[in-house]
């Protein structure tokens, strides 16, 4: 079968389609033919080997795919031997059907990106109406949904920051009331300035370095700072636990991985967002569809912030010919 597989660690060069043997499945696992796979900021990660976990080479990358099980039902599930392939293997308690109404864009973007989104605002933060909430990189992924996932459940002003314009206008258009500039030099009186002169009561941070540094410093007592990524591939400075108590403020990781191993942690989550999806009260932003043979230049858009929302590959259309185009185009139900 064809497969995007790596031999060695690096960027998106290392990226290649290669034809590898079938995945066997064990226990009670099975075979997905996948149809459409996630592309996360993660994966990137991944292949450099800086993930929270280590990896072991060969690879193949990707964990989330959408595509039928072997009854023929239409799934979303946690890719276990890696998502940019022909097939992949799942388990039934991390697998999901997927509504009729529900395009595969749409519906693989639930797993990593929606699950994390709801787990940051409802597990970590506990968002409580009428808060504050401040989403970092808020024209990604992640960022598209909880900003719609915060004014769903009641946040009283949603502050978004994005790195250009166009990303600021598109985040607003999903629901957020103020966007400002990405950057951390000053972010700490930009956050107070679109807050009314307030401090924030949660934050949603995945950026690192001086960003993680001002949020942290923009928290009102009792707030939150939820850290669930490092793109800039730079730590923050040390987390003072005086300085914490002193303001009564709270910072929280998460790492989704955690709740694949616990099925009550992710079948909530996919009940509540799938439903929204149905009910268009939520929607997916569109950041391009790329062939499976085009995985590097997905993850060259990624890291160089050319995209937007979620980046699928088709693998049912391995070698080429689909739109790789990233934008804005926004889709929730087919």
């Amino acid at each position: 079968m064809r497969a995007i597989q790596i031999t060695e660690f690096g960027g998106p060069e290392v990226l290649r389609m290669v034809d590898v043997p079938e995945p066997v499945p064990t226990g009670n696992q099975f075979v997905v033919e996948v149809d459409t796979a996630g592309v996360n900021y993660a994966d990137t990660h991944q292949i450099e080997d800086t993930y929270l976990s280590r990896q072991s080479l060969p690879m193949i990358p990707g964990a989330e795919v959408v595509g039928r099980a072997p009854d023929g039902r239409r799934v979303l599930a946690v890719a276990l031997s890696g998502g940019y392939a022909e097939r992949t293997l799942a388990a039934p308690s991390t697998t999901f059907e997927v509504p009729d109404a529900v395009d595969d864009a749409s519906a693989v973007a639930m797993m990593v990106q929606g699950a994390t989104a709801w787990h940051l605002l409802r597990t970590c933060a506990h968002l409580v109406p009428g808060e504050t909430v401040v989403v970092h990189a808020a024209a990604g992924g992640v960022g598209t949904l909880a900003v719609q996932l915060a004014k769903a459940w009641g946040a009283g002003r949603v502050i978004a920051t994005a790195s250009s314009d166009d990303k600021r206008a598109l985040a607003l258009s999903l629901g957020a009331d103020v966007a400002i500039a990405a950057d951390g030099t000053g972010l700490t009186d930009r956050l107070r300035d679109a807050n009314d002169g307030r401090l924030v009561d949660v934050v949603l941070e995945m950026t690192g370095g001086p960003v993680f540094d001002e949020s942290l410093a923009a928290l009102a007592p009792f707030g939150r700072l939820v850290a669930f990524g490092m793109a800039s591939r730079t730590p923050p400075k040390p987390v003072n636990a005086g300085e914490l108590m002193a303001r009564s403020r709270a910072v929280i990781g998460f790492w989704l991985a955690h709740c694949f191993t616990r099925p009550d942690l992710m079948a909530a989550p996919m009940a509540e967002l799938f439903a929204m999806l149905e009910a268009r009260t939520l929607t997916v932003v569109s950041g391009g569809h790329y062939p499976l043979a085009e995985a590097a230049r997905a993850h060259q858009d990624l890291l160089a912030r050319r995209s937007v929302g979620k980046l699928v590959l088709d693998v049912s259309n391995a070698a080429g010919g689909s739109d790789s185009t990233s934008g804005a185009t926004t889709g929730g139900t087919a």
